[in-house]
């Protein structure tokens, strides 16, 4: 495959986005001053908000973490990937009724 840049990477997930009608407004956070902005996703898409994305989709379908560290790079115990990790009330609930 031949290589493409990081920058130009990032501005064909712009591109894609924009092209499948994905242009809610998000609420992100301004590095300098710490205030939330809204912006539309198709317009602050990157590689980073998408391997975001994919590993937090995917928990919630793998029982291993370790498996979902494993494909995305991360190594075990990493603090980095479980901030990716929030618990579905659907999960909790679920293993309430196998148990309960």
């Amino acid at each position: 495959m031949p290589f493409i840049s990081s920058q130009k990477y990032n501005d064909y997930i712009k591109i894609i986005l924009t092209k499948c009608g994905i242009t809610r407004l998000v609420t992100v956070l301004d590095p300098i001053t710490r205030r939330e902005e809204k912006h539309r996703i198709n317009e602050i898409g990157s590689s980073h908000m998408a391997r975001r994305t994919f590993i937090a989709n995917i928990y919630n379908k793998v029982p291993d973490p370790n498996v979902i560290g494993s494909m995305t790079g991360h190594v075990e115990g990493s603090r980095a990937f479980a901030r990716y990790r929030t618990i579905e009330e659907d999960l909790k609930k679920s293993l309430v009724d196998i148990w309960g």
